[in-house]
């Protein structure tokens, strides 16, 4: 019995530890948001200033291509299309992918859809797959492998791009050493539930105070899936989309910093999106975080402890991939506090009955 209590008040020792740094890495995230939040906002550079559209020629800008992946999405396609084409950006200069793995009816509306658009003179596709090998990741990087643009903006279904996306964010470009450029992800229905207020109070803690402190002093920060914009080139050079983890967008950000390449965000440029109304759409949406993190760390540490970075990238890259372990180990007190009170039972729970035969009189209740 002793060595079994020196190995649970070890573990738990152990588990406050942890537990403490985690909460400590929170202070730490918002003393360095302090330090530089405005390196954060887009246009605070006179060179970086929004393409003015009216003023420049189509022919001197690049070619993007928007990816917009999607599964069985029927009721919001209509959406996700009219927001797309809605973008400031010359429509020669533009080109959509609707990569479409549906099974339901989405497939036939999508390619009705793509079918009106074209006829308005824009350069959209529908690239449907009977065989979803790789998911969203095999999607992304199909439509990789014959797209026409020199960057790559993706937005998932849920959500609807804002119309100042590219002219805010293609002037950051300019830098040769930036792969990806991530925006701030906004609500539309964060008021209809205390479940969709809680979850856009967690989003904007990661998108108004997290990203910010990482980007501001260069940190390590992530794709966040949607509402960002690549360089074909860095996807290309850091190994591609892969599909061995759940977090796609999470493990090519990795990959990409490794290899060298920049990253910047913007708060003040929002995409709005809808976030899961539903228990179940929200537990869904949770366990491929939760699950691909967690991939993604065994996966990318090995990796980036051997890296030439210095600690504090190395460091923060770590405890930011295992973030979602908090969540179990906050489970180790509550069990060994179920331990103890079970333990306490067992000791005492008997004890009144076999000296006396019979259990003690209650007290009287209060009145």
């Amino acid at each position: 019995m002793d060595l079994i209590a020196i190995i649970l008040i070890s573990v738990y020792s152990l588990d406050i530890v942890v537990l403490f740094l985690f909460g400590l890495h929170c202070y730490l995230m918002i003393y360095l948001y302090r330090r530089n939040a405005e390196y954060c906002v887009s246009g605070e550079d006179e060179e970086r200033e929004p393409i003015d559209l009216d003023r420049i020629s189509s022919g001197s800008l690049p070619i993007v291509t928007v990816q917009l992946p999607i599964y069985n999405e029927y009721y919001v396609i209509d959406r996700l299309l009219k927001t797309t084409t809605a973008l400031k950006w010359p429509k020669d200069r533009l080109e959509i992918q609707v990569l479409d793995d549906s099974t339901d009816n989405t497939r036939e509306r999508a390619r009705r859809l793509v079918e009106h658009y074209q006829n308005l003179g824009y350069d959209i596709h529908h690239i449907h797959r009977t065989v979803r090998t790789g998911h969203k990741a095999g999607a992304l990087r199909e439509g990789l492998d014959f797209c026409k643009g020199e960057f790559i903006a993706i937005f998932d279904a849920d959500f609807m791009p804002t119309p100042e996306f590219l002219i805010s964010t293609i002037p950051y470009f300019a830098d040769d050493g930036i792969g990806m450029v991530q925006t701030r992800w906004g609500h539309i229905n964060d008021d209809y539930s205390i479940l969709t207020k809680a979850q856009s109070y967690g989003i904007d803690g990661h998108f108004m105070i997290e990203q910010v402190a990482r980007n501001c002093n260069n940190l390590w920060m992530n794709f966040n899936g949607t509402g960002g914009i690549w360089r074909k080139r860095c996807i290309i050079e850091a190994g591609n989309w892969q599909s061995d983890t759940l977090t796609e967008d999470f493990d090519l950000s990795y990959r990409a910093e490794l290899a060298g390449w920049r990253f910047r965000y913007f708060r003040d440029v929002v995409n709005p999106a809808e976030l899961p109304a539903t228990i179940s759409a929200f537990k869904s949406q949770q366990f491929r975080w939760c699950k691909g993190s967690i991939q993604t760390a065994l996966k990318l540490i090995p990796t980036i402890l051997r890296s030439r970075f210095n600690w504090k990238i190395k460091g923060e890259a770590v405890v930011h991939l295992l973030n979602y372990s908090v969540h179990p180990l906050m489970l180790i007190p509550e069990s060994g506090h179920a331990h103890r009170v079970q333990q306490s039972r067992g000791e005492y729970g008997g004890s009144c009955e076999h000296v006396s035969g019979k259990l003690p009189e209650r007290s009287p209740e209060p009145g």
